[in-house]
């Protein structure tokens, strides 16, 4: 006993003992710090590849006047694509073509939704779009990203996003 007494008082006069002490009080505080920025970062990156998912799968779609169901799988997966090295399996699209007739009315000529619920309010996110005669290419990514340390603050989050295209060939995007 008298040994373990002598030891702590060695601990306490040490000025090594303090700076265990401290760190081991510190120590915790900035491992949470460096898990919480890793996840922050890998939530950035997610947000960023959404962005680019959305374009890349309106950039295929409006390159041709009339696509069919495998140029919509392609453009589709190379959405899916642009999430690698992360897992693509809660990405989620919505594309649709809208005409626009004479008097700027819209009409969804056709729509493709996958792995997501179609979005409701295309009109009016195509609203300023609008021009007679015209057409409008509407792609919404959403993505479901998962942090992996922080899952047990944070759930997984919703990262959603949207990108228009004219048709590059035509006014519509038509198709088969």
């Amino acid at each position: 006993m008298k040994k373990i007494i002598k030891t702590i008082e060695y601990w306490v006069k040490d000025q090594v003992g303090v700076a265990a002490v401290e760190a081991a009080l510190i120590f915790p505080v900035l491992l949470i710090m460096f898990i919480g920025l890793f996840d922050l970062g890998s939530g950035i990156l997610a947000s960023q590849k959404t962005i680019r998912a959305s374009q890349v799968v309106v950039d295929l779609v409006t390159r041709s006047r009339v696509v069919n169901s495998g140029d919509i799988d392609e453009a589709i997966n190379a959405g899916s694509l642009a999430y690698l090295p992360m897992s693509s399996e809660n990405f989620g699209v919505d594309i649709v073509s809208i005409r626009f007739d004479e008097d700027s009315v819209p009409e969804i000529v056709w729509r493709e939704t996958r792995n997501m619920t179609p979005q409701d309010d295309v009109f009016d996110a195509i609203e300023s779009l609008a021009e007679p005669g015209g057409g409008v290419v509407m792609v919404s990514a959403k993505y479901k990203f998962e942090p992996l340390f922080a899952g047990f603050v944070v759930d997984e989050i919703d990262m959603n996003e949207r990108a228009f295209g004219r048709g590059r060939r035509g006014a519509v995007v038509e198709r088969e």
